[in-house]
């Protein structure tokens, strides 16, 4: 059988989701996190359709790159700018990037 998508499952997951009743409202964080991340591979974080991140995780050093950002951003936030929500985001897209980097090793 050919792969390919999967419209039921699609549908059926965004009726799903679309039911869920978030207390904390997290589907609307994550789709201001989606417009955050998406925003970051515009040309001012990305050059060449490459964003320096990526040359990092190839020099191996990219966990260590994550994890400090974590904990810069994290320090940050409430110091510079008041409690600035982009510093929230940015942890947060760093540790989906840690997340990633944790997968890409443990194959």
């Amino acid at each position: 059988m050919e792969k390919g998508v999967d419209f039921g499952f699609l549908f059926l997951y965004y009726v799903m989701m679309k039911q869920m009743k978030y207390k904390y409202d997290e589907d609307k964080a994550l789709s201001e996190l989606k417009k955050y991340i998406d925003s970051t591979y515009d040309e001012h974080y990305s050059k060449n359709k490459f964003q320096a991140t990526e040359f990092i995780i190839d020099g191996g050093h990219g966990e260590g790159f994550c994890i400090g950002n974590i904990m810069k951003y994290a320090q940050r936030y409430g110091k510079k700018g008041g409690k600035n929500r982009s510093d929230l985001l940015k942890v947060i897209h760093y540790g989906i990037i840690a997340l990633y980097i944790n997968e890409l090793e443990s194959k």
